[in-house]
């Protein structure tokens, strides 16, 4: 079973202000205040603006969005985070924007790669975005995006 999410996670309300200009974009709540916007295909082709990936090395990240996430990141933390899992094997890379700079990352865990002590890279943003999780949890699971697969099935 595998597992694949492209996303940005933010505060509920922070999130909802910044998607009102991008008509393709949904939103679906998680735990703790936090809300994910799935980087589905239709979002991605509304953003995309011919200019090769940025310098933070995202696989799905448009094109100079990552200038947008900064901006929205003036109202609160924003995180965008990426994974990409088969068979227990996988990728998983985060950064997180804060007062329009990045302030964690790009953190990139490697197909093959132990996670670091601090943890995995998107627990790690998570735990940027004020994300606390209970005794013998992650803030991955804190939050419940282990509830759905896939990014699309955020939006279902």
């Amino acid at each position: 079973m595998g597992y694949d999410l492209q996303a940005v996670i933010a505060g509920r309300e922070v999130l909802r202000a910044a998607s009102r200009g991008l008509p393709a974009a949904r939103l679906a709540s998680l735990g703790q205040g936090l809300s994910l916007m799935p980087m589905t295909d239709a979002l991605f082709d509304s953003l995309a603006d011919g200019s090769d990936a940025g310098p933070l090395g995202f696989w799905r990240l448009p094109g100079r969005f990552e200038k947008t996430l900064a901006g929205w990141s003036t109202a609160g933390p924003v995180a965008y985070v990426e994974a990409e899992y088969f068979g227990g094997v996988g990728e998983q890379q985060a950064a997180v924007w804060d007062g329009g700079i990045v302030v964690l990352g790009p953190l990139h865990v490697q197909e093959g790669q132990p996670f670091p002590p601090a943890g995995s890279a998107i627990s790690q943003a998570l735990r940027r975005l004020g994300i606390v999780a209970s005794a013998g949890d992650d803030e991955f699971s804190a939050v419940g995006l282990d509830r759905h697969r896939h990014g699309e099935g955020w939006i279902a």
